[in-house]
């Protein structure tokens, strides 16, 4: 996995943003948060949803039975950064976030639009039998 995201990293970097390939199209970020144990900092790529206020994130992890790292990193340290593609398409600009996860009112509504946007996240929480946090990242 980490060659995999190592590629998708540099690809993204070089590219403004954009990615091919699984991603191809699809609204990308890089976020960097403080491992949860280690204390080191980690970049993670990974899709995302524009909220009113902010980027949501979802942590899904293919559908396996356990939360990601990136996600445990946030609990522990909710102050990140990520790296996005500039509102003006120029290039990349990395902003300094604060994660919050969604309480099951507020995530719904953000869960169900990434479901049909991409139909890919409901075969993930098929595959699951726990609730897939969302986090919103807020600019700090």
């Amino acid at each position: 996995m980490s060659d995999w995201n190592e590629q998708v990293i540099e690809e993204f970097r070089a590219n403004g943003g954009h990615v091919g390939g699984n991603f191809a199209g699809a609204p990308l970020l890089l976020l960097h948060s403080t491992g949860a144990k280690s204390g080191q900092q980690r970049v993670s790529p990974m899709m995302y949803q524009a909220v009113d206020d902010g980027w949501a994130v979802f942590a899904s992890y293919a559908g396996l039975d356990v939360n990601p790292a990136w996600y445990h990193n946030l609990r522990a340290h909710p102050e990140a950064a990520i790296e996005v593609a500039a509102g003006d398409g120029d290039g990349v600009e990395t902003i300094d976030v604060t994660a919050r996860e969604l309480a099951p009112e507020e995530r719904e509504p953000v869960w169900e639009t990434q479901k049909q946007r991409y139909p890919g996240f409901a075969e993930y929480e098929r595959k699951t039998s726990r609730v897939i946090p969302v986090l919103v990242l807020t600019r700090r």
